[in-house]
């Protein structure tokens, strides 16, 4: 089996940190599609789609979001593998029939989350485990039927419906990415300070056994394909068969 071949769907408004962090940490063959200038994927020909974390509310009623809701509704219905980070994880929460609302307060910052459950998209990163946060809508009702992975006091970090992982939390971030957010928004002088002065490179070692779920994602996908290549070859092996 060749490399997978997984769409990428940028929502981070042409950040360039965005793409280079996703085409990092995404060890596949991957096609990028800026959704928030109207790029979508022509065909569902993929094998795994990643949604990216952006600066909009999924609520919000603009084109683009209407537009690639309806994508991704379909691109679930044909079965295909999504992973959702912040912004899409809301967003998959939210095709999915659950809710996503303001919270109320800001998250930001690298933050403690626990994980529960055994989902294999936490293979081998600790129970409670360091992460970076920016976030202030949380998916604040799960959709019917999914199951909760992670948790912290501010929210739901992660679900899994199907075929579908959502998680919170951005596991793709490195320190210039954290530092250039922290300075983009807006905060008091003394909650900046705060927050930049944990953008240590110890944070972003802790940090660092998050970045697994990408990999658990990928190699859940490979596991996907190889199921259903094999179910496809005993299928054909008992079409030729004859008395």
């Amino acid at each position: 089996m060749g490399q997978l071949r997984i769409a990428v769907l940028n929502a981070a408004h042409e950040d360039a940190n965005t793409t280079r962090n996703f085409r990092r940490e995404l060890d596949a063959s991957l096609a990028e599609f800026d959704i928030t200038q109207g790029e979508l994927p022509e065909t569902f020909a993929f094998d795994g789609a990643v949604v990216t974390g952006s600066r909009t509310s999924v609520y919000w009623d603009e084109e683009w979001i209407h537009a690639t809701k309806e994508w991704v509704d379909e691109a679930i219905a044909r079965d295909v593998p999504f992973l959702g980070i912040c912004w899409g994880h809301q967003l998959l929460a939210d095709v999915l029939g659950g809710t996503v609302e303001d919270m109320g307060t800001y998250e930001v910052g690298y933050s403690r989350v626990e994980h529960f459950g055994g989902s294999r998209l936490f293979d081998g990163i600790s129970s409670e485990f360091t992460v970076f946060t920016s976030h202030a809508d949380e998916v604040s009702t799960l959709p019917d039927g999914a199951e909760p992975l992670a948790e912290n006091d501010y929210s739901n970090h992660g679900f899994r419906k199907d075929r579908v992982f959502g998680v919170q939390f951005h596991p793709e971030y490195d320190q210039k990415t954290a530092r250039e957010l922290v300075h983009r928004k807006e905060l008091s002088d003394e909650r900046r300070d705060s927050v930049l002065a944990e953008i240590t490179d110890e944070n972003y070692r802790k940090a660092g056994e998050a970045k697994l779920v990408f990999e658990n994602f990928l190699e859940y996908v490979a596991e996907l394909q190889s199921a259903e290549a094999t179910s496809s070859g005993a299928t054909s092996t008992r079409a030729g068969s004859s008395d």
